[in-house]
């Protein structure tokens, strides 16, 4: 599926949640892994701030894009951010949505 880039050049951003390892598989405890780097995955919820509005987005870095100490209030700055729908069927039920993926997540200097 296509995937779309999110411009933040005019928004704040800032961490909502701590990251947390991207399971691929909560039964078994798969992390899930970028298909391209091999590199573990975290989800990280960030509040974007922009145009006198603000959402809440889980985003999902690889973590070789996620330092450490990314605590809940920290600013950031989000590298490559895309936007990309989905749809999947599971127990006879359809379910959709938009996923958000980060090349990698800053501190704000």
């Amino acid at each position: 599926m296509p995937s779309f880039k999110i411009d933040l050049s005019t928004a704040v951003v800032f961490v909502a949640t701590a990251p947390e390892p991207k399971m691929a598989n909560k039964k078994t405890g798969e992390r899930a892994v970028d298909r391209e780097t091999g590199a573990d995955m975290s989800t990280v919820g960030l509040l974007v701030s922009d145009e006198g509005e603000g959402n809440l987005y889980q985003v999902t870095v690889p973590e070789t894009g996620c330092p450490e100490g990314l605590a809940p209030g920290t600013p950031v700055r989000v590298v490559g951010l895309k936007a990309r729908d989905w749809e999947n069927e599971f127990n006879g039920q359809k379910r959709h949505g938009i996923s958000f993926r980060a090349v990698a997540i800053t501190p704000a200097v």
